[in-house]
């Protein structure tokens, strides 16, 4: 799951080799953070958010395979 939200964040910013993902175990599910360099917050984020939606989507989607939680936090 880590290598998928960063694969999908590399592909959106300016600054790749800043990207980063860290796990955290929460009490009910995976964290996955993505850190992005402050420049390329907006185009994670896009416009209302649709990005980051698409984003949280597509790892849901994924996330129900394995059967496990996980959710996506850009900080």
């Amino acid at each position: 799951m880590t290598e998928l939200v960063k694969y999908i964040a590399c592909s959106l910013v300016d600054h790749p080799e800043q990207v980063e993902v860290v796990e955290v175990q929460g009490e009910q599910a995976l964290i996955l953070e993505l850190h992005v360099a402050p420049e390329d917050m907006g185009k994670v984020i896009g416009k209302q958010g649709r990005i980051a939606k698409a984003i949280r989507s597509v790892v849901k989607a994924a996330s129900l395979k394995t059967g496990e939680n996980v959710m996506v936090e850009i900080v």
